[in-house]
């Protein structure tokens, strides 16, 4: 007898989420002690789950342990203090919530009448990011998978609108003169991507020199954008940095505008990473400018603690939006609603079909108010200074850059090592510490040295942990002397 639906008892249910609240709540008991890396090598992992299709189902319980065993137990340590490499902010416990209670309801967010509660809720998360970036009261914007989705979306938008007159969304950029775009050498690569999927070329793209300070050059900007303009092309789009991905550096927003607005360019911000600290008041100061976007990016899965994967892209208002997006479909057609305040989602990005992005972001700042989430990001920037302290009164560690935001770029010097022995020990330590396992960190290239990049986006560090992460690498680092690095793959 074929079964009516794939639903267990509720007898049964009752049972699987105990086991899963179980496993939930020990994940959070053992968050401190949680290792930065759990080491393995790929064909181990590779084994655990080669097997051929299941044509019959197993007991959820025993499946729950499985997953426990393999999956929880063996996944980096995302949500604990010893994560510091990429940028991961380790999440916060009422967005796991939301993001189960909006599996459970299952909406799609395409259209209004598919989902009005949660459109209105994506409408009003839309409005309190633009309150917290500073921007236009009447912007629009959309739930996006993060930073790069939110750089693409942004770069589509303003091509299609600063080429409006030549309807490129009809005719294609065929027989257009090439345009350029500027950014500088430490803008995120999803540029590069972006400018590819666009259709505009990677040999358009003009990636400006930085200072000191590793923000970009205003003069050899504009010196660029006079030479394209007198080689025949077309400059249509600047993008900033509103905290960059190697050292947190932000650009000089105001002049970039000015540059913008003197050129007739597109000003996209990609403020993935720093975007939302400006609303601290101690650091306001250094995104003024940011304001003045034609469009904003921001990733929630960053700063302000949200489980991938959450972003925005936010606009001027929603027209823009609706401009470079909608396309009439009868079986999509709104013509004969009454409503005038819906938002049509669908109309305003690529996608059809939409999970609850926004769900969870307003969840945590229901729950947790903005002000307690400001005051998590004050403390790792606080804690980005510690260490950078730590650092500085070290006779072993060198600092590498500054930055007013949770990124710190240091190399371990040790006592005798020549110039090329801490390049080699620096590089030997990304492997060595993966395979010791209590902390994961990453690395960069600033001015063509490797360095160590401390990333310090996470609720759950404090100054111990700081120290902690500190003596592991100073311990790998001295067992790497004269030795041969342990990998952790094979």
């Amino acid at each position: 007898m074929m079964q009516s639906s794939l639903d267990y008892s509720m007898k049964e249910l009752e049972s699987i989420l105990q086991k899963t609240n179980e496993i939930i709540l020990n994940q959070y008991k053992q968050s401190k002690e949680q290792p930065g890396f759990r080491c393995a090598k790929q064909k181990e992992v590779e084994a655990w789950f080669d097997e051929p299709l299941p044509k019959l189902g197993m007991d959820p319980i025993k499946l729950l342990e499985k997953v426990k065993e393999k999956v929880l137990e063996n996944a980096n340590g995302n949500f604990g203090p010893n994560m510091y490499g990429y940028v991961i902010s380790g999440g916060n416990q009422i967005s796991t919530i939301a993001d189960f209670l909006a599996s459970t309801i299952n909406q799609n967010v395409a259209k209004w009448h598919m989902s009005p509660v949660m459109t209105e809720i994506e409408k009003r998360v839309v409005a309190w990011t633009a309150e917290m970036v500073g921007f236009v009261p009447e912007a629009g914007g959309v739930m996006v998978s993060g930073g790069s989705a939110a750089t693409l979306t942004g770069l589509t938008v303003a091509r299609n609108i600063f080429f409006r007159q030549k309807n490129i969304n009809k005719h294609g950029l065929f027989g257009i003169k090439p345009f350029t775009v500027y950014c500088s050498t430490e803008t995120h690569n999803c540029t590069d991507k972006s400018v590819a999927l666009l259709g505009l070329g990677t040999d358009h793209l003009r990636r400006i020199p930085v200072k000191d300070d590793f923000t970009i050059d205003l003069s050899a900007l504009e010196s660029k954008i006079l030479a394209d303009i007198a080689a025949g092309y077309t400059p249509f789009c600047v993008i900033g940095n509103a905290g960059t991905v190697n050292t947190g550096a932000v650009d000089d927003l105001v002049g970039l505008s000015a540059i913008a607005k003197k050129y007739g360019l597109w000003f996209h911000v990609d403020g993935a990473y720093g975007g939302l600290v400006v609303s601290l008041p101690g650091l306001k100061h250094k995104y003024n400018g940011m304001q003045l976007a034609d469009s904003i990016g921001v990733d929630y899965h960053k700063w302000l603690y949200q489980p991938f994967e959450v972003g925005c892209t936010l606009v001027k208002n929603w027209s823009l939006l609706r401009e470079a997006y909608f396309k009439q479909a009868d079986y999509l057609d709104t013509s004969f609603e009454k409503e005038e305040q819906r938002v049509e989602f669908n109309e305003h990005y690529f996608q059809l079909s939409r999970n609850a992005k926004a769900f969870k972001v307003w969840m945590s700042l229901k729950a947790y108010g903005f002000s307690k989430i400001q005051a998590m990001m004050q403390k790792d920037i606080n804690l980005a200074r510690y260490l950078e302290n730590l650092i500085n009164t070290s006779d072993d560690f060198e600092l590498k850059s500054k930055s007013d935001l949770g990124i710190v770029c240091f190399r371990y010097i040790g006592s005798r090592l020549t110039s090329a022995e801490i390049t080699e020990i620096n590089q030997k330590l990304i492997i060595a510490l993966e395979s010791d396992g209590r902390i994961f960190i990453t690395g960069t290239r600033l001015n063509d040295e490797f360095v160590l990049r401390a990333c310090i986006i996470n609720h759950r560090k404090s100054e111990a942990s700081i120290e902690y992460m500190l003596d592991t690498i100073r311990d790998v680092a001295k067992s790497l002397v004269g030795s041969e690095t342990q990998e952790c793959y094979a």
